[in-house]
């Protein structure tokens, strides 16, 4: 019994350590007053103003630009390799897949120096195409982690019968194979675009001068003091990234059930 409650005493504790900050920033962001320490009355007018700043909305669509192709791209690449890897043996599977994962559980800002002094050294412009291909990049290994369970669960007899009956291999990859894959692509797909939504540090070392997204730029924001307009923004970046996470963790027990 004891046991019991000392559990849930030490869950309630770490839930309100980990979500407490959260919750006091989005309560300040609907404060009518700029004091952090006297509440003055509910309000939009942080939300408002902060639709109208230029900065914002160009940070907004920068952000979002590199998210969606940082997206189709990971998830594109990252697919083809888990299935160019069916034809080869465990062993090398398992090499691969153990190289692929370095880069999420490498430190971001070891991986952002990286990619910035690899950048320098290939002389490209930092700015959105860097700022793209490093979000590809460290996107990669998350697609692949979310499709290649798929892969290995899959019944491939069923891409042979077909073959047998005189189906094209595109056809039966299109009807046997890729209907399969579609909850792993998904959710590698959703997964791509909230880490690209929500990545700071290594996009700070990869964007250069001039060029901002969300997250870089409520640093250099909070750097000059915060404004309540930066309380708006991040809850509005907390709710998108929260909506997403709840996404892909429901897409693959939606098809789990339905099986």
């Amino acid at each position: 019994m004891m046991k019991k409650v000392f559990e849930r005493v030490y869950l309630a504790l770490l839930l309100i350590f980990m979500y407490a900050p959260i919750v006091t920033l989005i309560v300040l962001s609907f404060n009518s007053s700029k004091s952090r320490a006297k509440w003055g009355g509910f309000t939009l007018n942080w939300y408002v103003n902060l639709m109208s700043d230029e900065a914002v909305a160009s940070a907004l669509v920068n952000t979002l630009a590199i998210a969606v192709l940082a997206t189709v791209f990971s998830t594109i690449i990252g697919t083809f390799t888990c299935i160019a890897m069916i034809g080869i043996s465990k062993k090398m599977r398992s090499v691969i897949m153990g190289i692929t994962n370095i880069p999420m559980i490498n430190a971001d800002i070891v991986t952002g120096i990286s990619l910035m002094l690899l950048f320098r050294f290939l002389h490209l412009n930092s700015g959105f195409s860097t700022i793209l291909l490093a979000h590809i990049t460290f996107n990669i290994p998350f697609v692949m982690l979310s499709v290649m369970p798929r892969i290995k669960n899959m019944n491939f007899y069923v891409y042979e019968a077909a073959l047998d009956l005189g189906a094209s291999p595109a056809y039966a990859f299109s009807k046997t194979v890729l209907p399969d894959l579609v909850p792993g692509i998904v959710s590698g797909a959703l997964m791509a675009f909230t880490m690209s939504l929500d990545d700071f540090i290594i996009t700070y070392f990869t964007k250069g001068s001039g060029f901002e997204t969300l997250s870089t730029l409520i640093y250099s924001e909070v750097k000059k003091g915060i404004k309540p307009e930066i309380y708006a923004l991040s809850a509005i970046i907390f709710v998108v990234v929260l909506v997403l996470l709840f996404i892909v963790n429901r897409a693959p027990a939606s098809k789990t059930n339905k099986k």
